[in-house]
């Protein structure tokens, strides 16, 4: 009797787990993002550096702020493979207008055509019928090619004035910068959007369930459409922020982002089928990849293991979340 009843408070309690988990999808990156913290800390000497932490704060902010543009997207129940592309011709186009016009103004027009491509990404989904994932595939093809193809494959140096550099990227001091401010800043108005907002409710219902919502009198089209847009234009502020730093733009710039930027959504328990996530879960899972990027370094890990680890978590999580949602249902 005694054995049975420890087996029942045993099941009571990590089904009390589940259901936590359940209810804050940001709760199990916090924990992932919590032992891999310690790991490195542990490992790496000089992981817990002033200079270290900063420089994983700078590379995540990229990252990150490309992160909650596909957390909301996907939330709705679509993709972005585009993201990587946008960040790079968004720097590129920067740096082509910043050499001759003012910086902001360069800017804005570089927002304004990442606008158009995440508009074009959005109609051919919706309207074409065919799947996000094959649209952001192709248009993800298409901005590397028109980048190759304008650049000739060299890096264009940014000579412009020192407006949006200062404002996006500049040190600030001690290895902090803006684009650590502009980061948080962003996950918490996208936050507050989603989770405190009738719009942040039309998103979960896009993605949730689709004619349930459109019964209701959400135009789902509408809600994915803009969110697609959104996506383009973080990717195009990353981008910028990302040349703000280097002060040089190259066709190179942001491989691979798309896919760390949907593994860092669903470490950070979003749903591959929408309709469930946060934006701070997605943050904290942009926080993760950032940290095992230069922990590994740090530790003397050779960096080839870097994908190897990513995508053993990716594939963890994704279980985690599966089971997650089984048991909240």
């Amino acid at each position: 009797m005694e054995i049975e009843k420890e087996k029942r408070s045993l099941l009571d309690f990590f089904s009390g787990i589940r259901v936590t988990v359940s209810k804050y999808p940001a709760l199990g990156a916090l924990i992932a993002f919590s032992a891999i913290f310690v790991t490195f800390s542990v490992i790496a000497p000089k992981f817990l550096t002033l200079r270290s932490l900063t420089g994983i704060f700078t590379l995540v902010s990229e990252l990150g702020i490309i992160t909650i543009g596909e957390a909301f997207l996907m939330i709705s129940g679509e993709f972005d493979l585009s993201v990587g592309g946008v960040y790079a011709l968004g720097g590129a186009l920067f740096v082509v207008l910043a050499n001759s016009l003012p910086s902001f103004l360069a800017f804005i027009i570089t927002l304004g055509v990442a606008a158009f491509i995440g508009y074009v990404n959005g109609m051919i989904t919706l309207r074409g019928g065919i799947p996000s994932f094959i649209t952001t595939l192709g248009t993800m093809m298409i901005t590397r090619g028109i980048l190759l193809v304008a650049t000739g494959g060299f890096s264009l140096t940014y000579k412009g004035d020192n407006f949006v550099p200062t404002i996006l990227s500049k040190l600030i001091g001690r290895g902090f910068r803006p684009s650590h401010i502009w980061f948080i800043a962003l996950a918490l108005l996208f936050s507050f959007v989603l989770t405190r907002t009738r719009y942040g409710n039309w998103v979960f219902a896009s993605g949730g369930n689709k004619e349930i919502a459109r019964m209701k009198g959400v135009n789902t089209d509408s809600v994915k459409l803009r969110n697609f847009i959104i996506s383009a234009v973080m990717a195009a502020i990353a981008g910028c922020m990302a040349i703000s730093r280097f002060k040089f733009a190259n066709v190179a710039f942001g491989t691979g982002y798309e896919l760390e930027a949907i593994a860092a959504v669903v470490i950070g328990g979003t749903s591959l089928f929408g309709g469930y996530g946060t934006i701070l879960g997605a943050a904290l899972g942009a926080f993760l990849i950032g940290m095992i990027r230069i922990g590994l370094v740090l530790a003397g890990v050779p960096g080839y293991f870097y994908k190897a680890l990513v995508g053993a978590v990716l594939i963890t999580a994704a279980l985690i979340n599966i089971r997650m949602r089984h048991t909240s249902t």
